[in-house]
């Protein structure tokens, strides 16, 4: 008899997720990606259409440590950071750390707060660390934000920065389902109720070997080379007021080695790059006329650049 293979960790965490996040198995991958990649996600949509679902799904499967904040425009940087308390007993000061101690941080609905405290999060996202009252202190390792935020037209939101969101490693948006698998929510009564049966797919310990091999996947100078022509594209494209950085060009190549990985090959394609860019690059060009570029916008470019 022939002896079983288990399937790798990586596909058995995506089929766990699409399990629960029906059809939107594509944006899934992505939001897989980013983690593996060491970034922070970003999820852009309508209420009601599994945002933050996906974040719980994620964590959940990794085994990783979760907190949750619902941003509100009343919302003080305190209370994602912490706060200090007096002791009278010790007759000191106890810091309480705040939500921000976790491995994951689903920062849910975070245009609704204000700038000053969408800001809190900056030194977290950059550093993985916190400094409060003249103390750094550092985070848990790894360390991720997932924020989910609604359409800047909605009322009562509070567009990021442009420096907030270069942060992001990718942005996705999930959609409305399509017509099969809204039937089988609507058959089942949703997925959420799901989520407290979920196992974690790893041990401790076991993520972090998978990101140092998507970091290794091979990247021939020959695709460097494509990915710094897409760069220098945007950097020429008359449509944007300014062209992706170079932080923005490692994010792609970040992504596109996760991208890889997760497809089961341990070479960079072409079409890895194609598929992470709408992602990398949507939240970071801004048109002319003041809104992001858009899914055309991106298939423009990748047009404009040929295959060698």
């Amino acid at each position: 008899m022939q002896p079983t293979t288990r399937p790798s960790p990586v596909s058995e965490i995506l089929a766990a997720a699409n399990a629960v996040i029906l059809g939107k198995s594509t944006q899934t991958r992505l939001a897989l990606c980013c983690l593996l990649a060491k970034g922070h996600l970003l999820i852009e949509d309508l209420p009601g259409v599994g945002k933050t679902t996906l974040a719980h799904t994620l964590a959940r499967l990794l085994g990783f440590q979760f907190s949750r904040v619902q941003f509100t425009s009343d919302m003080l940087p305190a209370d994602i950071l912490g706060v200090s308390i007096f002791d009278r007993e010790q007759s000191s000061f106890r810091f309480l750390p705040g939500p921000v101690f976790a491995q994951v941080l689903l920062a849910d609905e975070i245009n609704r707060a204000t700038p000053k405290t969408q800001s809190a999060l900056l030194e977290a996202m950059e550093e993985s660390q916190v400094t409060t009252e003249g103390e750094t202190r550092p985070l848990p390792e790894p360390f991720f934000v997932i924020a989910t935020q609604n359409p800047s037209s909605q009322i009562g939101t509070f567009p990021l920065p442009e420096s907030q969101l270069d942060r992001f490693l990718l942005r996705i948006d999930l959609g409305y389902p399509d017509h099969d698998a809204e039937r089988s929510l609507l058959e089942s009564g949703g997925r959420r109720e799901q989520l407290p049966a979920l196992a974690a797919r790893l041990g401790a310990g076991e993520f972090a070997p998978l990101q140092r091999q998507a970091a290794a996947v091979h990247v021939s100078p020959a695709l460097l080379d494509y990915l710094q022509l897409l760069i220098e594209a945007t950097r020429k494209d008359t449509r944007f007021v300014h062209g992706l950085s170079p932080r923005a060009a490692l994010s792609l190549l970040a992504a596109a080695r996760a991208w890889a990985f997760t497809g089961g090959r341990a070479m960079v394609l072409p079409e890895d790059v194609q598929a992470v860019l709408p992602a990398v690059a949507r939240h970071r060009l801004r048109r002319v006329s003041g809104s992001h570029a858009d899914a055309e916008d991106i298939a423009c470019l990748i047009r404009s650049v040929p295959l060698a």
